[in-house]
């Protein structure tokens, strides 16, 4: 069965909520994706900025995996990158060359739009083997550490 990427737009709130549902399990991560979703005003609005790119992987019309990437201009020189924040297949679809379709579909829009490069974190830990070997295909590593930095009460607020 083939498989469609596709780029969602502001109208496409029934597969961005499919696609949160998908990061949910498979990041088994239901307060973070499925609990409080966004509103789908919210939604639309992202899904219609410049700055966020939202992909989904389709085996008929069913979300199997997908992109989550923003878009940002640089400071220190003039040019744009785009950091692919998340991205995931279900577990029963993977090793079928899903996740390189998504990846070279950021990569054909990141040249659509002019960007500089595209750029993705991976977790060092045993259980991201597969994402490392992956995204190892794509380019070149750089071992970092990534802090998340709370505000205020860790929820955001001050």
């Amino acid at each position: 069965m083939s498989v469609e990427v596709r780029q969602l737009k502001s109208d496409d709130i029934d597969l961005m909520h499919a696609l949160l549902t998908t990061f949910g399990e498979v990041f088994d991560d239901a307060d973070t994706y499925i609990e409080n979703r966004p509103r789908p005003g919210y939604l639309r609005q992202l899904l219609g900025g410049e700055s966020f790119i939202a992909l989904v992987a389709l085996k008929a019309d069913k979300v199997v995996g997908g992109l989550a990437a923003y878009e940002f201009n640089k400071f220190e020189q003039e040019r744009r990158e785009i950091h692919i924040y998340d991205l995931a297949v279900a577990a029963e679809h993977r090793r079928q060359g899903i996740a390189t379709q998504l990846i070279e579909k950021v990569k054909r829009i990141a040249a659509q739009r002019g960007v500089y490069l595209v750029f993705v974190q991976a977790d060092t830990g045993i259980e991201d083997e597969p994402a490392i070997a992956l995204y190892t295909k794509f380019g070149t590593r750089e071992d970092v550490l990534h802090f998340d930095i709370k505000i205020g009460d860790g929820n955001g607020a001050a």
